[in-house]
């Protein structure tokens, strides 16, 4: 009996040095946290919220919820002493406001979803190509992306790696032309 427990807690200690090992050769990365932490893509949304359309459009939603906001406190405070058709208005009023906003936001969204995808298609190569060095150099045998893991520690991330050699990157390319 005292063979088998020694037995069992030599197999528990092999088991947590072989998990240990293991787990120095996982990674985790957040994709697209490394493309829009990078200074290209910071870069780009700022060029994004300079672009008179865009700033229109924001602008736009800002006086949307606004004079949305404006419409509910009136009927909050005046509900009293309102008549039903007034009430009815208001809510109408407040209704209408919401579906501009609501399609103005869509569009300041879509706007937004295009800088993404322009900026990820610039960068994404070189991405690939750091995470395959980061592979090599680090010898992972598993690499997750952030989504599909429940818990990973901080340490196992290569995101903030990844991004900092897209910045690096992107500084040189500059000077190689």
């Amino acid at each position: 009996m005292k063979k088998l427990v020694i037995y069992i807690a030599c197999l528990g200690f092999i088991s947590l040095f072989s998990m240990s090992s293991l787990a120095q050769n996982v990674a985790v990365i957040d994709t697209q946290a490394a493309i829009l932490q990078t200074q290209v893509a910071q870069d780009a949304f700022k060029a994004l919220e300079e672009e008179s359309e865009y700033a229109s459009m924001v602008e736009q939603a800002k006086e949307l919820q606004t004079e949305r906001q404006t419409l509910i406190e009136t009927l909050q405070k005046d509900a009293e002493t309102l008549s039903n058709e007034e009430i009815a208005g208001l809510q109408k009023d407040i209704q209408e406001k919401a579906t501009d906003l609501e399609f103005i936001l869509g569009k300041i969204q879509a706007k937004q979803n295009e800088t993404i995808q322009v900026v990820a298609a610039q960068l994404n190569p070189a991405m690939m190509q750091i995470i395959n060095d980061l592979i090599v150099a680090k010898k992972i045998q598993l690499l997750l992306g952030a989504d599909q893991a429940l818990y990973f520690d901080g340490s196992v991330s290569i995101t903030e790696q990844v991004t900092d050699a897209l910045d690096g990157a992107a500084n040189a390319e500059p000077e190689s032309n």
